[in-house]
């Protein structure tokens, strides 16, 4: 499964503005996007990631997502660093 990558990565980059700039210094090696986040919040971020080529993979919920990046709230966006 996907949350699996969270916990093997050597670095984890949460949220939409911190991801952004990760992804245009060259820095992230996957992206991972809850499915049931707001597109118009994940849409730019996933769009930078295709224009960068880095693999972006869906996974089910925020709230999972969150969870296993260790904050209590939703991450509708994170950065995998390897």
């Amino acid at each position: 499964m996907s949350y699996e990558k969270v916990t093997q990565a050597k670095e984890i980059i949460v949220g939409t503005k911190q991801t952004v700039k990760a992804l245009k210094a060259s820095k992230v090696n996957e992206l991972l996007v809850a499915e049931d986040a707001d597109p118009a919040i994940t849409s730019k971020v996933v769009n930078i990631a295709q224009e960068f080529h880095i693999p972006v993979t869906y996974v089910d919920s925020m709230k999972q997502l969150g969870k296993t990046c260790g904050i209590e709230v939703g991450a509708a966006t994170v950065a995998l660093i390897y």
